[in-house]
C-alpha cells in the first residue's frame, strides 16, 4: 500500500482534531443510499474509500467503513490524518496512515474530507478540491462537508473529476427551527457567501419560505412538514430532490449549479 514518507510530506496542516461518535452520521446514512454513490462503489472491481483527516480518534472512519458495507461488503476504507500522533493501528479491517490532500499516493473511488477545509481561506478551496481529485479513479467522487460537534447540522459538496455536483444540507428534525439555521455549517466555498444577492442565500430563503407555509403539517412531526417543504420548492422551481423513502434526517439536495457563488 503506497504511503507517504519522510522525503514527501503530506499536503495540508493539521486540523483540531475535533471529533465524536455518531457525529457524522447523516451524511454516512446519505451516502449509504445515493444511487451516484451506491454505483461508483458497486461498479469498482476493488473499491477504496479513504477518509482524510479523521481526527483524534477513528470513530467516524470505522463507522463509514461499517455502513458503507452494507453496500459493498468488500470495500478497503482507509483513514488519512497528517498529525503522526494521530495514526493508529488497522482494526475492523480498516488502516490508518499519514497522509493529506495527496492521499498518500493512495487511488480510492471515494473519499470522504469533513471538517477539513473549515479552517482554511475560501480562496484555497478550489486547489484543495483539485489536488484530491487529481487522486481519484476514472469516476470518483469526493465528499467536502462540515457539522457541528453533535452532527446536528451538517452540509456538504458531492464533487467528481469535473468539479461539484450537488450541496445537500441535512439536519435533526427536532433541534433546528428553520432551514437557514445551517448556514453557520456551510462548507468552506459557501459560508461566506450567504449575503444578498448570492444564491446560496436565495436558496435558504426559499427553504424557509417553504418551511413556514407548511406550517398546517406541524402537528404531524418537523418530518411530515419538511417532505411538504420540498414539495412546494419543486413546485416554485427549484430542482431539490425528493426522497423515494422515509428519512430520519430532514435532507435538502439540489444541483451544485443552483447554489454556485457568483464571479
Amino acid at each position: 500500500m503506497p504511503r507517504t514518507t519522510e522525503n514527501s510530506r503530506p499536503e495540508g496542516v493539521i486540523t483540531r482534531g475535533t471529533t465524536g461518535i455518531n457525529r457524522l452520521r447523516r451524511s454516512d446514512r446519505w451516502l449509504t443510499h445515493s444511487p451516484l454513490v451506491r454505483r461508483v462503489l458497486t461498479d469498482a472491481p476493488d473499491p477504496l474509500v479513504v477518509d482524510l483527516g479523521y481526527g483524534a480518534r477513528p470513530d467516524t472512519t470505522l463507522e463509514l467503513a461499517r455502513r458503507l458495507r452494507t453496500v459493498r461488503p468488500d470495500l478497503r476504507v482507509t483513514g488519512l490524518e497528517i498529525d503522526p500522533a494521530r495514526v493508529v493501528p488497522a482494526t475492523e479491517n480498516v488502516t490508518f496512515t499519514r497522509g493529506g490532500f495527496e492521499l498518500a499516493g493512495l487511488k480510492p473511488n471515494l473519499v470522504r474530507a469533513f471538517n477539513v477545509l473549515r479552517q482554511y481561506p475560501e480562496t484555497a478551496v478550489p486547489d484543495a478540491w483539485s489536488r484530491i481529485l487529481s487522486g481519484l479513479q476514472p469516476g470518483g467522487l469526493l465528499v467536502d462537508g462540515t457539522c457541528d460537534e453533535l452532527g446536528r447540522r451538517c452540509a456538504w459538496v458531492l464533487l467528481d473529476r469535473a468539479g461539484p455536483i450537488s450541496l445537500t444540507l441535512a439536519w435533526d428534525p427536532f433541534t433546528v427551527d428553520t432551514p437557514s439555521d445551517i448556514a453557520e455549517r456551510l462548507p468552506k466555498a459557501l459560508i461566506h457567501r450567504n449575503v444578498e444577492g448570492e444564491p446560496i442565500h436565495a436558496l435558504l430563503q426559499a427553504a424557509d419560505r417553504a418551511w413556514s407555509t407548511a406550517a398546517p403539517f406541524a402537528p404531524f412531526g418537523p418530518r411530515v412538514r419538511w417532505r411538504s417543504a420540498l414539495k412546494q420548492l419543486r413546485n416554485n422551481g427549484i430542482p431539490a430532490t425528493l426522497p423515494r423513502r422515509r428519512l430520519r434526517d430532514n435532507v435538502l439536495t439540489v444541483p451544485w449549479d443552483l447554489v454556485r457563488p457568483n464571479a
